[in-house]
């Protein structure tokens, strides 16, 4: 398997994140003007700045924001996987399963944040990643 193949899902998770990050800012600049919401007002995350936007406006943020969390595990072990060798088709398979329960996940948050929903989505993501993580470490921690 060439390393170009094993690392597509690597870029599309990096990708769809850039997505999420375009449709962030082109939700919440207008809502933040839309509701007279000063831009340093926002420095602060939990400001109560965010209860005068729009839910769903703050759901793609909150969702960048969670991009930016587990993934961080999934291109740490794809990268320790294709600097080792360790590439299979298994691998291959478990972290396209892991990219597009993420990328469900955000739609489910960003289009209407089913929570029940997006749970699963996330749940089923993080099975993904730790059957990855899983048979990555044997393979290594045997060698």
């Amino acid at each position: 398997m060439s390393l170009q193949i094993f690392l597509q899902p690597v870029v599309a998770l990096i990708l769809w994140t850039l997505v999420i990050w375009c449709w962030l800012y082109a939700t919440r600049i207008p809502a933040m003007s839309k509701a007279h919401v000063h831009p340093q007002s926002a420095q602060s995350p939990r400001g109560d700045w965010r209860q005068k936007l729009p839910e769903n406006v703050n759901w793609v943020a909150d969702n960048y924001n969670h991009l930016h969390e587990q993934p961080t595990v999934f291109y740490a072990l794809m990268g320790t996987i294709a600097l080792t060798g360790l590439q299979s088709t298994a691998a291959l398979g478990l972290a396209w399963a892991y990219v597009g329960f993420r990328i469900l996940h955000s739609l489910v948050q960003t289009l209407g944040n089913r929570v029940i929903v997006r749970f699963t989505c996330f749940a089923l993501a993080s099975l993904a990643l730790i059957a990855l993580a899983i048979t990555t470490a044997l393979r290594i921690f045997s060698a």
